[in-house]
């Protein structure tokens, strides 16, 4: 592990210093990371994927610390919330179906998928990230959308119109991806 580590250390560090600005905090999450990942390594089914599987480490314990930072000034009780409108309103229930579904693709697309369209990373950063070539990236997340659309179909039944998305509902066998 101690060998897989130093050899992408420094590409951790350098992503994880594009997510966060305190260079303290940049070495303290690399640590966290080392010791999650060293804890944890049994669930690494292949080894091949270490460097996937020490980014989506790295990537969620980047979350857990902008999380940690966030601070919420509680609302009076006479603030009352506005409602949504309708088409807002499906948007959110269909984003809960959406993120888990990110996870039932295959990791070798599921990564660049999340860097692509839940990072906002430019395919050639993804590349960068992951070792790969630019047009192999490329093809991950294309095929990684392709496979999406094919779980979204399966999944879900939607009914757009000129305003957005009109209604959603998860189908009947997708269910547990809810819970």
């Amino acid at each position: 592990m101690l060998a897989q580590w130093l050899h992408h250390k420094e590409q951790l560090r350098h992503y994880v210093h594009k997510n966060v600005d305190d260079l303290e905090a940049v070495e303290d999450i690399l640590q966290d990371v080392y010791i999650k990942a060293s804890t944890h390594l049994t669930q690494l089914k292949f080894r091949d994927n270490i460097k996937s599987w020490l980014y989506r480490i790295t990537h969620n314990t980047i979350m857990d610390f902008h999380r940690s930072r966030q601070f919420y000034e509680e609302l009076p009780d006479y603030v009352v919330a506005d409602e949504l409108a309708p088409e807002e309103e499906n948007l959110q229930k269909m984003a809960q179906c959406l993120r888990p579904m990110f996870d039932c693709l295959p990791e070798k697309y599921r990564v660049p998928m999340l860097l692509s369209e839940l990072e906002g990373l430019t395919q050639q950063e993804i590349a960068d990230q992951l070792g790969l070539s630019l047009s192999g990236a490329k093809s991950r997340v294309q095929r990684g959308r392709v496979k999406f659309k094919e779980l979204l179909m399966i999944c879900c039944d939607i009914e757009a119109g000129r305003e957005g998305i009109i209604d959603f509902k998860p189908k009947a066998q997708c269910q547990h991806m809810l819970n």
